[in-house]
């Protein structure tokens, strides 16, 4: 899958595109995708996605921005086992922001990227002030030479499928929500890198990922880590700021890995996010902070027993 930061210098084969946001790929994107890619294979196209950064709320609303569900790594490594041929992100500032919807799809979508066929959801919303819409893309299609297919909007357990409700079901910990939106386990991934090794002197030595600022996910978890062996290993996971040693200190994935030794560092890890088991808390001193990582790691041993990996590595 190739993956483009703004518009490809050279111009490859006409393109079926998707566009939006796609922050933690749930159903209803789930289903522009498959879209995508179905209409790509069936007209010999280019299953294209089209994203901005930042996200669009971001940019008009700093002070209001929301949690990422995912990192970027993450839901290309996703699109990459879906399917998708191509990604590409767009830079989301003042110039595209103030593009009128028209000039958007005549420019951008037609001229640059040769779209062929665009999917999107019926209450897609784009250009200048959110002027364009589905009714104006079925109006420009026939002179431009695309077509448009509106999915309707996909629902689970009755509700909405949308990035809002991951976002809420991750920061109440509400994993098998997740999983259920998702219609997929909840991956992090990165390469472990070198901390203050404070765990390995209080004897939890730990696999450390640093993780986007803007994360939506908070907390100690039961995880299983893929990509140390041919069989994902069971451990327990701190997702935070570390507050009981350190004061706005940096957002850090420390795992903490069932009876495993080794050297992990530069290596590339998924983590599989298996079960919210607390908040993060700030300890008084460091023996409280221990006595309840013991505590931590029983209860995960006891939720991994009984919890296989669902990540098909």
């Amino acid at each position: 899958m190739r993956t483009s930061i703004g518009i490809p210098r050279q111009r490859s084969a006409s393109r079926v595109l998707t566009i939006g946001s796609f922050d933690g790929l749930h159903l209803g994107h789930l289903a522009l995708v498959h879209q995508t890619i179905a209409l790509a294979r069936s007209g010999g196209h280019q299953a294209t996605l089209l994203s901005f950064h930042p996200h669009p709320r971001t940019f008009f609303q700093p002070q209001q921005a929301p949690a990422r569900v995912l990192p970027w790594r993450d839901r290309l490594l996703r699109l990459q086992g879906l399917g998708m041929d191509a990604v590409i992100l767009l830079r989301f500032q003042q110039s595209l922001a103030q593009l009128a919807a028209e000039a958007f799809v005549q420019e951008v979508l037609c001229r640059q990227l040769q779209m062929r066929a665009l999917v999107v959801g019926e209450d897609f919303r784009f250009g200048r002030k959110r002027a364009g819409d589905v009714a104006l893309l079925r109006a420009l299609a026939p002179s431009l030479g695309f077509s448009v297919h509106p999915i309707p909007i996909v629902e689970s357990g009755g509700h909405r499928s949308s990035s809002s409700a991951l976002r809420e079901a991750l920061q109440a910990g509400q994993m098998h929500q997740v999983r259920a939106l998702l219609q997929a386990p909840y991956l992090l991934s990165g390469r472990v890198s070198y901390g203050q090794q404070l765990g390995r002197t209080l004897g939890f030595p730990t696999l450390n990922l640093r993780m986007p600022e803007d994360l939506a996910a908070r907390g100690i978890f039961a995880v299983w880590v893929h990509g140390l062996g041919p069989s994902p290993l069971p451990g327990v996971a701190s997702l935070g700021r570390r507050p009981t040693v350190e004061d706005q200190g940096r957002l850090l994935l420390e795992v903490y890995l069932f009876d495993w030794q080794g050297d992990a560092y530069g290596r590339c890890v998924r983590v599989e996010m298996v079960q919210h088991l607390r908040g993060e808390q700030k300890f008084d001193d460091l023996s409280l902070m221990t006595q309840q990582m013991h505590r931590d790691l029983e209860a995960a041993r006891a939720v991994l027993s009984a919890t296989p990996s669902l990540h098909a590595a």
